[in-house]
């Protein structure tokens, strides 16, 4: 099978345009066939506070009310996605940008309320209003444009077939789009963000785990070395390369070339 690269960008790295031009310019650079996932949840809060809409979190997860909503569509959809993929155009990069609604690719449902540890020690039930939990992606569509030589460039949001747009973790949409497109290709999935890898002192820049597996993720969570907004990550790159994507890599924004960052294998 040919190979694929799919890269996921965080939103520090997008709001940052220095590092934004690296990633640019080495994801043109990545020969062969490619798609690009995007977040960017510091413009859309910023973006809101702009408008005077507050930014509710609980763990680190965004709520999502309508006004939210309307947010981050624009934001994700708009701004941050055709600001990606003019800068790619313009490296020769035959880009187009999508979310999950556009030719049905990625379908999700509305998450249900969901038990969270509160600030104060204390658990309650709590309501992401238009947060989507996503069901499945359409690799047999989405290997269609990849072989006309399109580069696709997703945005973190979905639908749920009944008309209504949904907020979604772009880790989860990269994951979910490359298992769906393992089938099809020789998958390779890169979590860029603005750390080198796994790290297992996060006051250490270079303390870099090479290679982790399910045994020593559990391991390494036990222990308090992987906490926190990590912890998704590193499920999501598991369950990615458990489904058949063949390899899955944590890395800095800056280091798309494969060579570098922590290694996640089954």
């Amino acid at each position: 099978m040919e190979r694929l690269t799919i890269v996921k960008v965080g939103g520090a790295v997008v709001e940052d345009p220095e590092q934004l031009a690296a990633l640019i310019s080495n994801f043109s650079q990545i020969e062969g066939k490619k798609l690009l996932v995007h977040g960017g949840g510091r413009r859309a809060t910023k973006i809101a506070a702009q408008l005077g809409i507050e930014s509710q979190m609980v763990g680190g997860r965004r709520i999502t009310d309508k006004e939210m909503l309307s947010v981050v569509t624009m934001v994700y959809g708009g701004l941050v996605n055709k600001n990606l993929v003019a800068q790619l155009q313009a490296q020769g990069v035959n880009a187009l940008g999508l979310t999950g609604a556009d030719m049905d690719v990625i379908r999700s449902h509305r998450r249900p309320l969901k038990k969270m540890k509160m600030d104060d020690g204390t658990e309650q039930m709590v309501d992401f209003g238009f947060v989507g939990d996503v069901d499945r992606a359409d690799g047999d569509r989405l290997a269609q444009l990849i072989n006309s030589g399109v580069v696709p460039v997703v945005a973190p949001l979905t639908h749920d077939g009944q008309g209504n747009i949904l907020n979604t973790n772009a880790d989860t949409m990269a994951g979910t789009v490359a298992k769906a497109l393992a089938g099809h290709f020789d998958v390779t999935l890169i979590f860029s963000f603005e750390k080198k890898g796994v790290l297992s002192n996060p006051d250490d820049d270079d303390s870099v785990i090479p290679a982790i597996n399910r045994q020593s993720y559990e391991k390494y969570v036990a222990d308090g070395v992987i906490s926190g907004g990590m912890m998704p990550k590193i499920e999501n790159a598991l369950e990615a390369v458990e489904a058949g994507v063949k390899r899955v890599i944590i890395t800095l924004a800056t280091q798309i070339d494969g060579q570098h960052g922590t290694v996640i294998s089954a």
